[in-house]
């Protein structure tokens, strides 16, 4: 998709278009992950509640502050989470295990090890070292760490463009009323709204008459304006489904697909016109967001430069299942069920229904894939659940 410079607060979600290599150590100094007292590990072996370690304080590191003193043998200094350890300390012991016996004496009821309660320069990253690969999307603990080492934007890959085009005489505005035999456009939302969740650009181009002409050129201008172009609606074998004949009808249109052995989602049409992706998804809404989840989700990520889908798996949900389902072979079946916790464990209770009934999908968590070489799956048996996302 080519490249461009995000700034550092725009970057969720985005994908590395190169390598970050931290120019830093980080945290870059000694610093105490707990509040309590700077002191020499070795001062406090053996040191019990009943026969406690008496060390000399002498003197408090500052937040945001250069230690000015040395801890020498006996010697401890105060210190808050965060603060800077001071030359002469290798550990720092929880105030939990101190008791202050005056101005200048703690008592220390517990042995530490050296380094114990203490990160040290580089522990996080290492000056030099690869800290995000190219091709990763970030999240928000990635962003984080940018932050930490001073990077103020990041070079990611553009966002792709995706074309939407709702079809169908009977198809009308969201605003308006529908009439008997009409129904308002669900398809050019939803789907631009997985876009969006997918960390693409959605570019809805409006509603679509059954009109060869007028299909046509929504298409010619998708090619246009978009890296790719989505077509719902038009996509199954019948009299007025014109899809596939606008594809036909431009001139270097490769068709690849006409039809998927999944259901629901089974009239699928995938093209392409030079390197521009054209998918024709059902009209039925609940249809087209399977074939959005399945394939479109990892056909942006891989659009969009990502190299790391494959490897996300924290939206793989191991359940067991309530109930029996039948399924007919030769076709991946991918069925929309609820998420229940019960004793333990995930229970995937699935929820049916015909595919023109999006209900199906608000009631869902996510959905459960039966292989085509399976007759079904039994109750009790361990299933996983692709979870459906969440920005």
């Amino acid at each position: 998709m080519g490249e461009e410079i995000a700034p550092l607060d725009k970057t969720l979600g985005r994908v590395l278009s190169g390598d970050i290599v931290s120019p830093e150590d980080l945290p870059g100094f000694p610093r105490t992950v707990v509040d309590g007292y700077a002191i020499r590990a070795k001062d406090s072996f053996g040191a019990t509640e009943s026969l406690p370690a008496l060390l000399e304080i002498v003197g408090e590191v500052g937040m945001g502050q250069v230690p000015s003193m040395t801890v020498a043998a006996g010697q401890a200094v105060k210190i808050s989470t965060g603060g800077m350890v001071p030359k002469g300390a290798d550990g720092v012991v929880m105030v939990e295990y101190c008791h202050l016996m005056d101005q200048t004496t703690v008592e220390v009821s517990r042995a530490i090890s050296p380094q114990e309660n203490v990160i040290q320069p580089d522990d996080d990253f290492k000056k030099g070292a690869v800290v995000l690969r190219k091709g990763w999307k970030l999240r928000s603990q990635d962003v984080g760490v940018l932050a930490g080492l001073g990077v103020t934007e990041v070079t990611v890959y553009r966002k792709p463009r995706v074309a939407i085009i709702s079809t169908g005489d009977e198809v009308i505005p969201v605003q308006e009323k529908p009439k008997p035999g009409q129904v308002r456009d669900i398809n050019t939302y939803t789907l631009s709204a997985f876009c969006t969740k997918e960390s693409a650009e959605p570019v809805p181009l409006g509603l679509c008459r059954d009109d060869f002409e007028q299909l046509r050129n929504m298409l010619l201008k998708g090619l246009e304006t978009a890296d790719t172009v989505w077509i719902s609606g038009g996509s199954s074998v019948g009299t007025r489904d014109l899809t596939l004949k606008v594809f036909e009808s431009i001139e270097g249109t490769e068709l690849l697909v006409h039809g998927i052995s999944i259901s629901p989602g089974k009239p699928t049409i995938i093209a392409r016109k030079g390197a521009t992706a054209v998918f024709g998804l059902p009209g039925h809404t609940a249809s087209a967001m399977v074939v959005a989840e399945v394939f479109l989700a990892p056909f942006l990520a891989r659009l969009g430069g990502e190299t790391t889908f494959g490897q996300r798996l924290q939206n793989r949900v191991p359940a067991r299942l309530s109930r029996n389902i039948e399924s007919a072979s030769g076709r991946d079946d991918f069925i929309r069920v609820r998420l229940i916790q019960g004793d333990g464990e995930w229970i995937a209770e699935p929820i049916f229904g015909k595919s023109g009934l999006i209900s199906t999908l608000v009631e869902a968590d996510g959905l459960l894939r039966i292989d085509r070489n399976t007759e079904g799956l039994y109750q009790g048996q361990q299933v996983e659940v692709m979870k459906f996302k969440q920005i």
